[in-house]
Formats: structure tokens, C-alpha cells, sequence
């Protein structure tokens, strides 16, 4: 293995976004906050009208500033010690 893939590990190994889909992203905000939180932080339609988590993925995934918003909030769901598992 070479030191730039060696790199490349360590640095996956610290990112919390690290093998997490986008759906679970998702859903753990939902179920932590629910779409209305989720629609005063993030100004997207697919949180305000009618949401779902179908709608809001189609979305989320064409739309990268918008995902970036998502997993910046989920970076701060995160971090908060209130929401850590026991």
C-alpha cells in the first residue's frame, strides 16, 4: 500500500460521513427533529410541502448545496452530547 493510500484510510476513518447513505442521513434528522426543524434550517421546498423521504432524496441528490446543508446539519446532530447513543 502506498503512503498516499495510507493517507487517503486514515482519512476516511475519521469522517463521520463515511459509509453513511444519504437515506440514513435522512432519517435520522427526521426522526430527530422532524420536517419542520428540518424546513426553518434548510429552505427547500421538499421539506415544507408535503415531505417524504423519497421527495426529499430525489432532491438532495441532484442538488449538491443542498445535501451539503444536510450533512453539515447532520456533522451538528453529531456532535451534540444530548444526542449520543448509551
Amino acid at each position: 500500500m502506498s503512503d498516499s493510500s495510507k493517507s487517503d484510510d486514515n482519512r476516511q476513518a475519521n469522517n463521520p460521513l463515511h459509509g453513511k447513505k444519504l437515506a440514513d442521513i435522512l432519517e435520522e434528522l427526521v426522526v430527530a427533529y422532524g420536517w419542520e426543524y428540518l424546513a426553518d434550517r434548510i429552505n427547500i421546498n421538499c421539506f415544507k410541502s408535503d415531505p417524504s423521504i423519497k421527495s426529499s432524496l430525489k432532491f438532495l441528490r441532484r442538488t449538491q448545496w443542498a445535501r451539503d446543508k444536510v450533512e453539515a446539519l447532520y456533522l451538528e446532530y453529531l456532535d451534540n452530547p444530548w444526542n449520543k447513543e448509551k
